[in-house]
């Protein structure tokens, strides 16, 4: 009699093939198309903006034409699936301008979208060509809405209680492992195959944090979750070759992940798989590190005060700037010292603020490059040096509070005529489920993103296709890909 799977692979196969979202709950469903559509303005973003991303696309199949392959949004490209969930896994994150979700964990529930978009096109041009009978879900619109309420969750439950960081470990794992578990359902293996495939992915070493702390900073930030939905895809395929699973890979000792690097306790959650994530995810509303957002929007509010009493130079005039924060934030963004990169700029909540403060508005993704103005500004640095950022035990309690969700910082100015400017806290910034004008706002920041390469005719479609169920994703997808330096008249 063969082992029984770990419970934890179990019980995320279980949910893949047996959960059943209401389909009368409309916030769930709104809510995903919401995310489906602002994960693709982003990949259009970067694809229109960002000549360093593109670099990084289609690196395994320069110049060639997959027959039936995933057609990239917002480029030429038509690659294998493997290729087009990292060139897409790229486009999403690599202006850090995607969804956000914080946790013992912290990650980005949309750049499972790259894997599920690039898998499902892939199989509903090869279906139509008669290159593979397919077997697994029908390839439309509503398995694409179900697959992204899904890989949400996963990634989201295993966030909220397992820090992966205290490890060293990013938390593109969790990416992987959603991915991996959502694409094989795609492909039409078994439920037992699934579980197979989650083993693999516990099997792999995984990428350390490095590329994201302090003084290590890099680009590779924001590549690293396309790697890990690239993988996550070729497990699958290696299951569906045949490749057998192990049951044991979290809990067998010595070699099991659990007994060899997180802890022999195990996994923790705080609640069952369902929708939750979907429905709590932060959208947003600025290319920062999303700890850093509700610090931005503070000091904006903090810089209509400064006006209001006839300054005008916050470099001259700000003698000090308290930030009080969460200990996530705290121990992802706060830097001190130099800044080597746009990556490393834009994982400083620091220099977030006080270009905020100089610029009059939130951080754009070209602030943060090498060749911005920002990059040397000597007023920058200085008011840089002023900020200083604190740990709030009461911050965090409720930035961990699954009934709060916030993710507060409070801002206090000290300014050099010995006034100061009282703290002005933000608990639920734009993007913020609890914020009742995010959704307005997301519905903008998908039309401003999208016109940077389509009409207002096609954007038009695009937002509309979501709305029907039944709508191959092929055609879906079809509406998207383009020359990236060719907007579409």
């Amino acid at each position: 009699m063969e082992p029984a799977y770990d419970q934890p692979i179990a019980d995320i196969a279980q949910y893949i093939f047996h959960y059943e979202i209401d389909e009368a709950d409309e916030n769930v469903w709104a809510r995903a198309r919401m995310a489906l559509l602002d994960t693709l303005g982003c990949a259009i973003e970067t694809a229109a903006t960002s000549d360093e991303c593109r670099r990084l696309l289609g690196l395994t199949r320069k110049g060639m034409i997959v027959p039936d392959g995933f057609r990239v949004p917002g480029t030429d490209l038509q690659v294998d699936p493997l290729e087009g969930a990292f060139d897409f896994g790229v486009l999403i994150r690599y202006l850090d301008h995607n969804d956000a979700l914080g946790g013992a964990e912290w990650g980005h529930p949309s750049d499972n979208i790259a894997a599920i978009l690039a898998v499902m096109d892939w199989l509903s041009r090869m279906s139509a060509s008669a290159r593979l009978t397919h077997t697994g879900p029908p390839l439309t619109m509503r398995t694409l809405l179900i697959a992204v309420i899904k890989a949400y969750e996963i990634q989201g439950c295993y966030q909220m209680l397992n820090a992966f960081n205290a490890y060293g470990i990013d938390h593109v794992v969790l990416v992987k492992l959603a991915s991996a578990a959502v694409v094989s359902w795609l492909l039409g293996l078994t439920e037992e195959q699934t579980m197979a495939c989650i083993s693999h992915v516990w099997m792999d070493g995984q990428p350390t944090r490095v590329y994201r702390e302090r003084d290590n900073t890099i680009p590779r930030k924001g590549w690293a979750a396309g790697d890990a939905v690239r993988r996550a895809v070729q497990l699958a395929f290696y299951v569906q070759a045949g490749q057998p699973g192990s049951p044991g890979a979290l809990s067998s000792k010595p070699w099991g992940f659990w007994a060899r690097t997180f802890g022999e306790a195990g996994f923790q959650f705080a609640q069952p798989f369902g929708t939750w994530t979907i429905q709590n995810v932060l959208f947003k509303a600025m290319p920062v590190e999303g700890h850093a957002v509700s610090a931005v929007e503070a000091i904006l509010l903090q810089m209509r005060r400064f006006k209001a009493k006839g300054l005008s130079n916050p470099a001259q005039d700000i003698k000090q700037m308290d930030l009080r924060t969460t200990a996530a934030a705290e121990l992802i963004i706060n830097k001190r010292g130099p800044l080597r990169n746009a990556a490393d700029r834009d994982h400083c909540i620091q220099y977030a603020v006080a270009l905020a403060c100089l610029k009059g508005s939130a951080p754009d993704a070209a602030d943060y490059l090498d060749t911005s103005p920002w990059a040397t500004n000597h007023e920058l640095k200085c008011l840089m040096e002023r900020i200083t950022v604190s740990s709030d035990a009461e911050l965090t309690r409720d930035y961990l509070d699954l009934d709060k969700k916030s993710i507060g910082t409070g801002v206090t100015v000290h300014l050099k005529d010995q006034s100061v400017l009282p703290e002005i806290l933000v608990e639920y910034p734009m993007g913020h489920a609890r914020n009742p004008e995010s959704n307005a706002f997301v519905e903008d920041k998908f039309l401003q993103n999208m016109a940077r390469t389509f009409s207002k005719t096609k954007i038009a479609q695009i937002a509309g296709a979501v709305h029907h169920p039944d709508l191959p994703v092929s055609n879906f997808v079809d509406l998207l890909a383009c020359p990236a330096s060719q907007p579409q008249l």
